[in-house]
Formats: structure tokens, C-alpha cells, sequence
């Protein structure tokens, strides 16, 4: 399979998304117990969600899913959020604290180093070479990484997210022009609520990437699944009626975002 799908384009912003892919190798899937084959927890139909909002806009989508590695995860798997319920480099359990793997067929030590090997680090390797490109056409790039998540998951945080879920890692990922339009964009937009560096304050890959100081720019926009999907269940259908006004927001912001422009080139 190929582990890598990239759209090349000219616009300064590039789409990054990790989570989407639901591919999983036949020996690694026949480790999975019933729980994980349901694969619960893919950011489902992002791509869909996304397709055509910014023309000219470079996509790299890892199609692998997150239970074979999680490509926004820090590869020596430290945690991103210390203290809180979170999932690691090669999850154990699912969002909810359940595994996701048959007795006795959890990934080793060795087994994750291979797959950080085979999976996590060709992904990185084509959205760095993917920034570069960019930033060699325009002066400067910004990478906008796209998620979702289940509304509510008590096993990661209290209550119900909010639909949009801007994380910058408080600021230091990109700069304020572009901070501030993200936040505006959702906050002004009717029928929805969001939140600026509340539970997700960015993945790896915004914190990896988001160096402003060298006009590298990056924001993670994490959605709940309730604004696009028919059930944030089984079987994560799709929902056009409800995806459309979503994607009228999500438009004006890459548009915003990509019209900040020269002022980015430091």
C-alpha cells in the first residue's frame, strides 16, 4: 500500500492529515481484538470534509490508520499532554481506555521501533519535504493539520467539546495574525462553538513544525465529529446536511488564513 497521498499545490498553506487513513497491514490487523477492528477512532471523512475548500492547497494524507502508529504522536512517545488520559505512539486502548488488542499480542518495544521505521517517519519525511517546497515558493508556509474526535468522550475530558477546537500550543506554533483570524472565523460563525487552546493545544506535528521565528507557521484545527457525521458511532456515516455549513466555515477560514500572505514573510 502506498503510506503516503500527496496533492501538490501552489498556495502557501498545506492540509495535513494524519488520522484519516483507515489501512492496516494483515499482520497487524489479525493482532487486533474485536474492539479495535472497529477502528474507532479515524477522523473519519475528513478528507471529504476538506476536498476543494482551498484550491491550490498541498494535501499529505497518511493512509495507514493511528492503531498501526500515530503519525501525530512524538516519536520517542512522550506524551503531549502529561497528567491527562491520552493514547501513545501505538495506542494500547481506544479513546475510551478499552484495548484494542488481543491478550498477549500488544506491540513490543521492538515491534514499535519498526513501525515508527516503516510508518510514522516516511510520513514526516514527505510533509517536511512538502513545507520546504512551499516555503521555497512563497517565503513562508503554513501548515494547517486537520482532525476530528467524538463530542464526548469522558475517558479524555469532562463534558462536551466544542465544535471547533483551534490549537496553536498557546501561541507559539504561528504567528498572531493567524491565531487571531482562526479564532474570529469560529467564533463568529452562526450555530457553532469553539474554543482557543482548550483540551487540544496541538499534536506533535503543530508542535513539531509551528516555528514562526523561520516562517514555518502551524495550526491544528480539531473538529467535534457531531458537526459533520450522521452518528459519531458505527457506522461514521457521513452527513452532507450537516457537513455543508461546516464546510462554508471552514472555506472562509483557509481563505482568511491563506490571504494573510507577504505580512508572514517576516
Amino acid at each position: 500500500m502506498s503510506l503516503v497521498e500527496i496533492h501538490q499545490g501552489s498556495s502557501p498553506v498545506l492540509l495535513g492529515l494524519p488520522h484519516t487513513g483507515t489501512e492496516v497491514p494483515a499482520d497487524i490487523f489479525a493482532r487486533l481484538n474485536e474492539n479495535g477492528r472497529l477502528l474507532a477512532d479515524t477522523d473519519w471523512h475528513i478528507e471529504r470534509l476538506y476536498d476543494g475548500l482551498l484550491p491550490g492547497a498541498t494535501t499529505v494524507r497518511a493512509t495507514f490508520h493511528r492503531y498501526v502508529i500515530d503519525a501525530n504522536r512524538d516519536p520517542s512517545g512522550a506524551s503531549l499532554y502529561p497528567g491527562q488520559n491520552t493514547t501513545g505512539l501505538v495506542p494500547l486502548t481506544d479513546f475510551d481506555g478499552v484495548p484494542i488488542w488481543r491478550e498477549g499480542e500488544e506491540p513490543d518495544e521492538a515491534e514499535i521501533a519498526r513501525r515508527r521505521d516503516e510508518f510514522h517517519k516516511p510520513y514526516h519525511e514527505a510533509l517536511a519535504g512538502e513545507i520546504a517546497r512551499v516555503k521555497a515558493l512563497h517565503g513562508f508556509a503554513i501548515l494547517y493539520d486537520c482532525h476530528s474526535i467524538r463530542s464526548t468522550i469522558p475517558f479524555l475530558f469532562e463534558g462536551r467539546l466544542p465544535d471547533f477546537n483551534i490549537g496553536t500550543d498557546n501561541g507559539a506554533t504561528c504567528a498572531p495574525e493567524i491565531e487571531r483570524v482562526a479564532a474570529e472565523t469560529c467564533a463568529a460563525a452562526e450555530g457553532y462553538t469553539s474554543v482557543l487552546n482548550g483540551r487540544f493545544k496541538g499534536g506533535w506535528t503543530t508542535r513539531h513544525y509551528g516555528r514562526p521565528a523561520d516562517r514555518v507557521h502551524a495550526i491544528q484545527m480539531e473538529l467535534a465529529q457531531a458537526t459533520h457525521l450522521a452518528t459519531e458511532a458505527p457506522p461514521f456515516a457521513y452527513d452532507e446536511a450537516r457537513a455543508r455549513p461546516l464546510r462554508a466555515v471552514l472555506s472562509t477560514l483557509l481563505t482568511r488564513i491563506e490571504a494573510l500572505g507577504a505580512g508572514l514573510k517576516g
